[in-house]
């Protein structure tokens, strides 16, 4: 069947508040929160010009969704480039056990917000308030991790994923002592660095092409459930 687990919080609106889904249902609302400026400086392919692997991959984030995040459009453009980095991503961000979807995420949005990729902070700051129930903590990792609402445990993970994004070269024994002092297994050490690894791989690709965040992710988990 077509694999449709990137970015899934996107793929299942019972994970949406409800007083949001209006936001995509909406036509009316929906043509508000669209934007009209370019979501690359490179070409975006059109969908009907696609593989059919891809083009049913993203048809189906539209249909279970409402939108298309515009990290999938911008991609499109390199077929192969696409497939390798959907299956790097779902790897590292759908894999069941060890750190949870919410503390991936949490990676994901602090060493962005050091890169200084607005896709990604935008984007996955969404999942992060989803995630974890909270409509300020993407803000807070985003700006100081440090300051931010999370347990001593995640305060070490990040430490450990920031040092990965910022001074690879410097890791070291200690810093893995450190890690595990707070009862992270290896996996769990393996995976805070490689999502940092490959997110300072997708900033760096965003911030090539120039790519916009979907208006649509900017309001997800900001409004509570009534």
């Amino acid at each position: 069947g077509v694999q449709t687990c990137a970015l899934p919080i996107f793929l299942n609106s019972s994970l949406v508040p409800e007083d949001q889904h209006s936001l995509f249902k909406n036509p009316l609302k929906k043509e508000k929160l669209m934007s009209t400026k370019p979501i690359s400086r490179f070409p975006v392919p059109e969908l009907k010009d696609l593989p059919e692997d891809i083009h049913e991959r993203i048809i189906a984030v539209q249909e279970k969704s409402g939108f298309v995040p515009n990290v999938f459009l911008v991609l499109a453009q390199r077929p192969d480039e696409f497939r390798a980095f959907f299956a790097y991503h779902d790897a590292l961000m759908e894999k069941e056990g060890g750190l949870t979807k919410g503390e991936r995420e949490m990676i994901v949005v602090a060493t962005s917000g050091l890169n200084q990729c607005t896709y990604c902070v935008v984007a996955h700051g969404a999942i992060v308030r989803i995630r974890e129930k909270s409509p300020n903590l993407a803000d807070q990792l985003a700006t100081n991790y440090r300051k931010s609402d999370i347990t001593p445990k995640q305060k070490a993970m990040l430490d450990f994923a920031v040092k990965v994004t910022l001074n690879s070269a410097e890791i070291n024994d200690d810093d893995f002592e450190e890690m595990r002092k707070h009862g992270f297994s290896d996996d769990e050490i393996w995976d805070t660095g490689a999502i940092s690894a490959f997110f300072a791989l997708s900033n760096r690709m965003a911030n090539l092409t120039s790519m916009r965040p979907n208006d649509e992710f900017y309001l997800l988990g900001r409004i509570p459930r009534k």
